[in-house]
């Protein structure tokens, strides 16, 4: 697993450095969370929530480092957190999950492109051979962004507002 402080510089020319979430961040996630859109909040965890409650939270700063890390990605100048990434392998398999939040007044800056290719390269890091995420289909600009970036969409079984979105990164 690589968990170190990367630098990563956004089409737009923005800086910024993503760091894994540690235990004491709940503060930070909490505060990232009140940024970002309601209706992004409905793509991240499909579901109605206005906010995102604090235990909720706490499991993301408090995982198992050997299946699941959470990203949080700082402007380089002021540390303003401005997005978060989640990565978490499903059990003992070589498939993970990816999840992505970009702060509202962030947004368009392609913090969401870096964040999602350096998510990707923590994958490979780790030795998956699959990452997926479950979208709901009204979420057109994560489901272009994934496409342009190599991953595959179908439906989602049994529901038919979601799309599994999954890219391969290596075979074995």
């Amino acid at each position: 697993m690589v968990d170190h402080t990367s630098k990563l510089v956004t089409r737009t020319g923005l800086t910024i450095v993503v760091q894994p979430a540690g235990s004491d961040d709940d503060a930070i996630l909490n505060e990232l969370f009140h940024q970002v859109r309601p209706q992004d909040l409905h793509f991240r965890f499909l579901g109605g929530m206005k906010e995102v409650p604090p235990r909720q939270i706490h499991q993301m700063t408090h995982v198992d480092h050997r299946t699941a890390e959470t990203y949080i990605a700082f402007l380089e100048d002021n540390h303003t957190p401005v997005a978060t990434a989640m990565l978490a392998r499903e059990g003992a398999s070589d498939r993970g999950e990816v999840a992505i939040s970009v702060r509202a007044d962030y947004r368009d800056h392609g913090i969401g492109w870096v964040m999602l290719a350096f998510v990707v390269r923590q994958a490979e890091a780790w030795g998956l051979n699959v990452i997926e995420s479950i979208e709901s289909r009204a979420n057109h600009d994560a489901i272009e962004l994934e496409k342009n970036m190599g991953f595959s969409v179908s439906p989602y079984p049994d529901d038919a507002t979601l799309l599994l979105v999954k890219k391969t990164l290596r075979t074995t």
